[in-house]
């Protein structure tokens, strides 16, 4: 009888080992479009604000979609709408700058003329960048300025926020947007709410750390006669983008986004950006049935996103020689980097999905590249959204896709 037991354990303890296997293997073989499906099949997420889409880079075929038409917030998804248009229009060479100006003229070692720090939108300069402007002024000489040293943001309008942004966003979610911010705003240990001001304040405290010395200070505009003294340059676009889009940085994304308005759109407004980058995307095929643009961050509680619109948008950056590889590289790499980081750590999909994701109390989403086969789009909203819900059902697609790889 003790032999019987024995062996009847023997057989559960293989069928426990095999069970499991088949039932795993008879899943991997079921249909693509099955898995796909399963893989959204999270409770707590609403199927009927809830959109999907996938599609092969390689036949153009649609692998799955449910209700890719629908309007959405897509939250930080907006983003990567701002990031292809700034590749199309700024280009991948492009450096912000940001100069010193003046009409005057220098007297032995003293420079007599309001002198104008000018920023032209860069979203990246620091303090290191406007203590070279300083050492450039040194080298020609100067060490005292009769004039005023004024700072100069008519780059962009003076509207610190964009439209639809909740009141508690201001400060929080980003610094005061600006032509001229230095170090993101932070001076003296806050955050100021007046950036300009406070970056020629810093030029300032710079200026006499050098042994340049100084009179008052304010805002002002450059003549259109202003000649340059002095000029530093940001790193070159794509890598500004990728701080964007790896650390999904709203500040960066509403700066480009002005920028984008002030070099191609005819002003520095959230706005003339927007107009932009509906326009570009018109021309690459991208329906704009259900776009509602406000700003580019995805924080307005008014934009509006559909998947079919993302996947058509990652196609069109694919398929573009010049502008893939610096839009591949501003996403975060799953289980690796930026805002995936901590998300699909394990295989297949860890190092092999590169997406942009997106977070508010109204919305979730997760859009981008499963290694150079497929490009997916997943948006989930709701009144809150299931946050955790909504992150596994995306995770769990990406992994479907790249299981298949």
């Amino acid at each position: 009888m003790r032999h019987v037991r024995r062996a009847l354990l023997a057989i559960a303890l293989v069928a426990a080992l095999v069970l499991p296997a088949a039932a795993t293997a008879s899943s991997s073989k079921a249909p693509l479009t099955r898995r796909l499906a399963q893989a959204l099949a999270v409770p707590g997420n609403s199927p009927a604000s809830s959109s999907a889409l996938a599609v092969d880079l390689v036949t153009g075929q649609t692998l799955f979609a449910r209700n890719p038409d629908a309007s959405l917030a897509p939250a930080s998804n907006e983003k990567l709408s701002v990031l292809y248009t700034a590749l199309v229009e700024l280009g991948i060479t492009y450096r912000f700058r940001t100069a010193v100006l003046s009409v005057g003229h220098l007297d032995g070692a003293t420079w007599h003329g309001n002198v104008f720090l000018k920023g032209y939108g860069d979203p990246t300069l620091t303090s290191l960048q406007l203590e070279r402007l300083t050492v450039q002024l040194k080298q020609q000489g100067i060490e005292h300025i009769a004039g005023r040293i004024l700072a100069d943001e008519s780059w962009f309008d003076a509207v610190r926020t964009a439209p639809g942004w909740k009141a508690s966003f201001y400060l929080t979610e980003s610094p005061p947007l600006s032509a001229l911010v230095v170090d993101r705003a932070l001076y003296d240990r806050h955050v100021a709410t007046q950036p300009a001001l406070a970056a020629v304040g810093r030029f300032r405290q710079l200026l006499r750390k050098h042994g340049i010395t100084t009179r008052s200070l304010g805002l002002g505009h450059a003549p259109a006669n202003a000649y340059g003294l002095a000029q530093v340059e940001s790193a070159p676009l794509p890598e500004v983008l990728r701080e964007m889009g790896v650390d999904s940085d709203n500040f960066v994304a509403e700066v480009v986004l002005k920028e984008i308005g002030a070099e191609a759109g005819g002003a520095g407004t959230t706005a003339a950006g927007v107009a932009v980058v509906l326009r570009d995307l018109a021309n690459v095929g991208v329906p704009l049935a259900g776009i509602r643009m406000l700003d580019g961050s995805g924080l307005s509680v008014d934009d509006r996103l559909t998947t079919r619109a993302l996947t058509t948008l990652l196609v069109a950056a694919w398929d573009d020689p010049e502008l893939r590889t610096a839009f591949f590289r501003s996403l975060p790499i799953a289980g690796v980097s930026g805002t995936l980081e901590d998300r699909m750590q394990r295989a297949p999909a860890r190092g092999v999905v590169r997406a942009k994701t997106g977070t508010t109390n109204r919305a979730s989403a997760l859009s981008g590249y499963v290694r150079d086969r497929y490009v997916f789009a997943v948006i989930q909203n709701g009144f809150p959204v299931a946050a955790w819900p909504a992150r596994k059902a995306q995770d769990r697609f990406a992994t479907a896709l790249a299981s298949t790889l």
